[in-house]
């Protein structure tokens, strides 16, 4: 089979709207992915079935994409204003907002799944919960580098 034949019949250009889907399609992807090995390997992170992670990972995926959101935002609105302080509190209240948002996302996850989706260990989970955020993080940093790559046209 020829690459061609793998191609839309179509030679329209891919829009906005469907890579903000596959973008968003691929994050819960790769956060049920990790999500779920986290709940086979480590006890301190437990689900209960494979649709609770699945929604669980559509949540995350969603208080993630907003806390980024916000911490842009928030940076946007120091990096504006001159001056060594304004530089400090910019750092401050990014480091601030994706600190906090961690208690935010591990509250929401009891509130919307109980005891279905717990995560155990140090300071009442949010240890366990920071762990896999952040290798959700580095998974979904590493498939779009790998997917730049191959679309590197200096091969």
């Amino acid at each position: 089979m020829t690459s061609e034949a793998l191609l839309p019949v179509t030679g329209e250009g891919i829009t906005n709207k469907q890579r903000l889907f596959v973008r968003y399609y691929t994050g819960v992807l790769m956060d049920l992915v990790v999500l779920n090995l986290f709940a086979e390997y480590w006890k301190n992170v437990y689900v209960d079935t494979f649709t609770t992670s699945l929604l669980a990972a559509i949540v995350l995926q969603v208080l993630l994409k907003l806390t980024v959101a916000v911490e842009h935002r928030v940076g946007a609105y120091f990096k504006d204003k001159p001056g060594g302080w304004m530089k400090f509190l910019r750092f401050f209240f990014a480091w601030l907002v994706l600190f906090g948002s961690k208690f935010v996302i591990l509250e929401a996850i009891t509130q919307l799944f109980g005891e279905d989706v717990r995560f155990y260990g140090a300071f009442h989970g949010i240890v366990a919960l920071i762990v896999v955020v952040v290798v959700m993080l580095i998974a979904e940093e590493a498939i779009v580098r790998l997917y730049r790559k191959l679309g590197n046209k200096a091969e």
